[in-house]
């Protein structure tokens, strides 16, 4: 295999914005009349804003209507985006830009594959974007992680095979998503977790490229 492109997630890997969307979650939750604790939050983790509504409501054993879900969607990132406006660069994890650098001067593309919509508007105020070479759009595709589109996706979108690409991701569903799309899996957590990646690295600032890259 010669790695040709980093493709990284968002929410874990770079930086943390899983408190923020905690407290809105959370939030929602209570407007529906159900407690949201942060093991219900831990269900989330890698799941897109859709599924994650659908997995709250699914505990409550609640149906809404269509035209409901779509409000509880629209408040839950009006919150949200609040929550996060004070994001920026001193919220990235350590060793982000450090990672970036060695894989610029090597010449490997980056890219971003995150079950985020909001991702474009984060990495901005992270000071991050210039730094992509492509950046994907959960709302572009069909399904979201652990289907491998999004990934397949940024690859296409690097113009790329996937074969080519390693995938970084901390969350069950992310790595999950990047063995469906036959790349390399790079997970950031724990081990006993993350079983399906290739290797794991405790934190992102942990991660040595060098060896990746060999």
């Amino acid at each position: 295999m010669t790695v040709k492109a980093f493709i990284f997630d968002l929410d874990g890997v770079l930086t943390d914005t899983a408190e923020f969307h905690f407290i809105a979650w959370q939030a929602t939750a209570h407007h529906l009349g159900l407690e949201f604790t942060r093991e219900d939050n831990e269900a989330l983790k890698g799941v897109d804003r859709v599924g994650s509504l659908q997995l709250i409501l699914d505990k409550g054993k609640l149906t809404v209507s269509e035209e409901q879900f779509e409000q509880l969607l629209a408040d839950k990132n009006k919150h949200y985006l609040e929550l996060i406006n004070d994001i920026n660069p001193g919220n990235l994890f350590p060793g982000v830009l450090d990672c970036f650098a060695v894989l610029k001067a090597k010449g490997i593309k980056i890219g971003l594959a995150s079950a985020s919509k909001n991702a474009a508007f984060v990495v901005d105020k992270l000071g991050i974007a210039d730094l992509f070479d492509f950046i994907g759009d959960a709302a572009s595709v069909a399904n979201s992680k652990p289907a491998p589109d999004i990934f397949l996706s940024v690859a296409q979108g690097l113009g790329l095979a996937p074969e080519d690409c390693l995938g970084v991701e901390d969350a069950v569903a992310g790595v999950s998503a990047i063995k469906a799309a036959a790349m390399y899996a790079v997970g950031i957590g724990e081990k006993s977790v993350l079983t399906q990646a290739d290797i794991v690295f405790p934190t992102t600032g942990e991660m040595d490229v060098q060896q990746l890259l060999s």
